[in-house]
């Protein structure tokens, strides 16, 4: 069995041994001190350091970080709102003795920093530019931290200006304003389709009218036609022109009567109905033409007399 004091000088020198290493993580930086004096900044692997008279004072990541600030404040036009500003930074490798004794809580510090931009910035749009210019806002902080935190051993990578909250109250304005707007759209564009539905049906109105106007003319051209060579044949078989109008005019009243007697749901009525109707409708027209005759005959004679007198 081996002696109490070589076990005890063993387990000195083990201590001792096992005090003297250290290890440090990939990105990260610890600094070293001597006496509570700085002395040596040493980066990842394992490391060797006096027992008893070196220590660890601390450890920095060099890992890209993120802080996310929310600031309210208000716009131009007097609307209270809420600003997320995610601030991604890291600590410049060389310059971990600034980082880690000239600044003992740069989240605050960047957080102020934060606060004193964008409330700078904010009040000098309305809400709407807010939105609008969220970017350049991101910008101003992003210039302004960068000249700080520089000092202190931080360089910021990027500022984002992740959400923008107003107060319930004027979203629920905005949603009105928003509906609001879109409905005024819909409207006219309802106005607008009405408005060329009732163009495009009066066009085709007057269209439909016109062929309808076209389509009786050449009706009624073609009647005339039929009437003047009907006129013709029963004047060359000895049938005066008076006779053979009164003949086909009641020839087409009876083809009348009887289109009208085809129709099963006409309602149609013709007055006089009688079965004399169609003698004393040609009496009638005879004797109308005979007037007419004498008339213009008459007339004739009279303007003779004047000339020869």
């Amino acid at each position: 069995m081996l002696p109490a004091p070589f076990i005890i000088t063993i387990l000195i020198i083990g201590l001792i041994i096992f005090a003297s290493f250290f290890m440090v993580k990939q990105q990260t930086a610890a600094i070293i001190e001597r006496f509570g004096k700085f002395n040596a900044i040493r980066h990842s692997g394992l490391k060797l350091k006096i027992p008893f008279v070196d220590r660890v004072a601390g450890r920095l990541s060099l890992k890209i970080q993120q802080l996310d600030v929310i600031v309210e404040t208000k716009t131009l036009d007097d609307v209270f709102v809420k600003l997320k500003v995610s601030v991604q930074y890291k600590v410049i490798t060389e310059k971990v003795y600034d980082a880690f004794y000239k600044l003992d809580y740069p989240h605050e510090q960047i957080t102020s920093y934060v606060f004193d931009v964008v409330r700078a910035e904010v009040p000098k749009m309305k809400l709407d530019d807010v939105f609008v210019k969220k970017d350049d806002i991101a910008i101003a902080v992003k210039t302004e931290l960068n000249d700080a935190m520089l000092d202190y051993g931080f360089d910021i990578i990027r500022t984002l200006v992740t959400d923008i909250d107003p107060d319930p109250q004027v979203k629920i304005a905005m949603n009105r304003i928003n509906a609001a707007d879109r409905e005024k759209t819909a409207a006219q564009y309802e106005g607008d389709a009405q408005r060329i539905l009732i163009v495009e049906k009066a066009k085709a109105e007057a269209e439909s009218k016109r062929l309808q106007g076209q389509g009786i003319a050449d009706q009624r051209r073609e009647i005339a036609r039929g009437l003047e060579e009907s006129v013709d044949v029963l004047n060359r078989v000895g049938i005066n022109s008076q006779e053979a109008s009164a003949l086909i005019v009641v020839t087409q009243h009876y083809d009348t009567l009887q289109a009208i007697g085809s129709e099963t749901n006409s309602n149609l009525i013709l007055l006089p109905n009688s079965p004399q109707a169609g003698s004393q409708m040609l009496n009638d027209m005879v004797a109308s033409f005979t007037a007419s005759n004498q008339i213009g005959e008459a007339m004739k004679n009279q303007k003779e007399k004047k000339k020869d007198a």
